[in-house]
């Protein structure tokens, strides 16, 4: 597994302009079930996506299909983890 942390480096304006794209991003991983969580960091400066994988250059790959990073706005920072354990209610954790 994979978390993907976005790091904006364009102002919140030019994020939301290019906001449209970004989610059908999203929505092209979720639908291929590669995709599990995102959603924007607190304070809002970057996101952060849940990648199942185990291939780090194919989840790269993906990351810098990105058009948040595609047009510069943001960077991204990959980190590899192997997940041991989830909590049995998970879904309803998420707001």
């Amino acid at each position: 597994m994979f978390i993907i942390q976005l790091k904006y480096i364009a102002a919140l304006e030019e994020i939301d302009a290019a906001m449209k794209a970004h989610m059908a991003y999203l929505k092209k991983y979720y639908d291929k079930e590669i995709f599990l969580l995102s959603g924007r960091r607190v304070p809002r400066n970057g996101g952060i996506i849940l990648a199942a994988g185990d291939d780090k250059a194919a989840i790269k790959k993906i990351a810098e299909e990105d058009p948040f990073y595609k047009k510069g706005l943001s960077k991204f920072t990959l980190i590899q983890f192997n997940a041991s354990q989830a909590n049995k209610n998970i879904g309803a954790l998420i707001k």
